[in-house]
């Protein structure tokens, strides 16, 4: 196991190398951020200035070798917008991403799980394709038209709970936490329902495709005909055999949450790093793009990495290495 970790982290080094180039030349492409930086009024001289302080004289192989070289060192650059170091302006915008995305998957997972096992247990019920049902228009819903939607009926039509922003927060350990205080959890309520109606309709699919297989297994046929409780059938039997692939998707879903909550960030206001992504792209704020990448990156790889240690956890026969 400690080999492939290893392996794993020689690979994640190539694919950051990779992938900072394809978006520093993708950045470099798209236009010139002296236009934002520079006032209408400024002269060529001073608009030279500016370029040649943040290094956008040199040219382009030369500015990647220059970020690369500082990046080993962990200095990703200083945002052309504010000065502050990229990487901290996003590390300071993680805790409200982060947070967003745990309540959203656990959300997910506790009204997924169940109605997947009653989707699977009663195929044919009028209510387990009521909830399959459920499950295509929360695949087929964009996020951005859910959220204006529960905007209009929750802040605005009824007044329940605010349209935007992240509330009060607590500060735990030098972490701001917007769970911990009552107008957080208002503030959370509505876009974390944004991103669950989505992937708990993936939930929901995986749980009855796995309950739909597990259940003419011998082990359960076997638990039955011991007599045993069907609370104890399904809560320990079933429900153990198909934590895999559960846990597999709600892992990778997790990812995606955290990398391409954007949207969502964008229509509730929400401050966490995809809505500083959006703003720093609209203002070609190179620094903070790329820095946003490669940890977004970094973070995937090692999220991915995890699940599959948690997979062989759950799953003895199966060997990490078999699986990298």
């Amino acid at each position: 196991m400690l080999a492939t970790i290893i392996r794993r982290l020689l690979q994640t080094l190539i694919v950051l190398l990779v992938m900072s180039a394809l978006v520093f030349t993708g950045i470099y492409l798209v236009g010139d951020p002296i236009s934002m930086l520079a006032s209408p009024e400024a002269t060529d001289v001073q608009r030279e200035a500016i370029r040649v302080s943040l290094g956008l004289d040199k040219p382009l192989w030369m500015q990647y070798l220059v970020f690369i070289g500082h990046a080993v060192q962990g200095n990703f650059g200083n945002s052309f917008l504010t000065g502050e170091p990229a990487m901290r302006l996003i590390l300071e915008r993680m805790p409200a991403t982060l947070e967003l995305a745990c309540v959203a998957m656990l959300m997910s997972v506790l009204i997924g799980v169940p109605l997947g096992i009653i989707a699977g247990l009663r195929p044919k019920a009028v209510g387990s394709r009521a909830i399959m049902t459920g499950s295509v228009l929360g695949f087929s819903l964009p996020n951005f038209w859910v959220g204006l939607m529960l905007i209009m009926l929750f802040a605005v039509t009824l007044g329940w709970l605010p349209a935007s922003g992240r509330g009060e927060t607590v500060s735990v350990l030098g972490v701001p936490l917007s769970v911990l205080t009552l107008d957080g959890w208002a503030s959370l309520i509505l876009p974390a329902s944004t991103i669950a109606l989505a992937k708990c309709a993936m939930i929901v699919r995986v749980t009855r495709a796995a309950t739909r297989e597990a259940l003419p297994m011998d082990y359960i046929k076997f638990a039955r005909a011991k007599g045993l409780a069907e609370k104890r059938v399904l809560g320990v039997h079933l429900l153990k055999n198909i934590l895999i692939p559960i846990v597999t998707v709600a892992g990778l879903e997790f990812g995606q949450v955290v990398a391409f909550a954007v949207v969502t960030e964008t229509v509730f206001s929400w401050p966490g790093m995809g809505k500083l992504l959006i703003d720093s792209i609209i203002n070609l704020d190179r620094p903070v793009v790329v820095a946003y990448l490669m940890l977004i990156v970094f973070f995937l790889v090692i999220l991915n990495l995890v699940v599959d240690i948690i997979y062989t956890v759950l799953d003895p026969r199966v060997r990490l290495e078999r699986r990298a």
